[in-house]
């Protein structure tokens, strides 16, 4: 078992959005996803697509991706990041809210031996707050910030 160190960016935001977390590489895409949702500050309650390449993980069926010709999908419940292998400086995507397509761009920054006593996951940095849930993806929370005069 190795610890990879991810930073999630938010992309489509400025100043930019983002954590940098510690996570063993035993542990599947879905509950990556529920890491993802606990540092950024989502809600979880809509659906959500990690893509590297043309593999999709998810949680929709295999025919949802059939319609798009050239993805191979897995299944997020079982699919662990063990099994891609991943390199420094490797990167892939998470999508998050189909309608407001909020898409993280995800790096491996390190691929590190675990610490004895250090528990993971583990969120050790990050900047500013993730916009609030269904106000229209990127576009939309510039409007949002616009209409309420918001400093950022």
């Amino acid at each position: 078992m190795k610890v990879l160190q991810l930073k999630i960016t938010l992309k489509g935001i400025r100043p930019p959005v983002w954590r940098r977390i510690l996570v063993k590489d035993d542990i599947t895409f879905y509950k990556l996803n529920n890491i993802i949702q606990c540092v950024m500050g989502w809600s979880g309650y809509h659906l959500y697509e990690f893509r590297l390449g043309n593999l999709i993980v998810g949680e929709k069926d295999e025919d949802y991706y059939n319609l798009y010709g050239d993805y191979e999908f897995k299944s997020a419940r079982r699919l662990k990041l063990s099994s891609i292998n991943f390199k420094p400086k490797d990167k892939f995507f998470y999508i998050y809210d189909f309608g407001d397509n909020w898409e993280h761009s995800i790096t491996v920054e390190k691929v590190l031996e675990p610490q004895e006593g250090m528990k993971y996951p583990i969120c050790i940095a990050g900047k500013r707050n993730c916009p609030p849930e269904d106000v229209g993806g990127p576009w939309g929370y510039q409007n949002f910030l616009n209409d309420f005069k918001f400093q950022t």
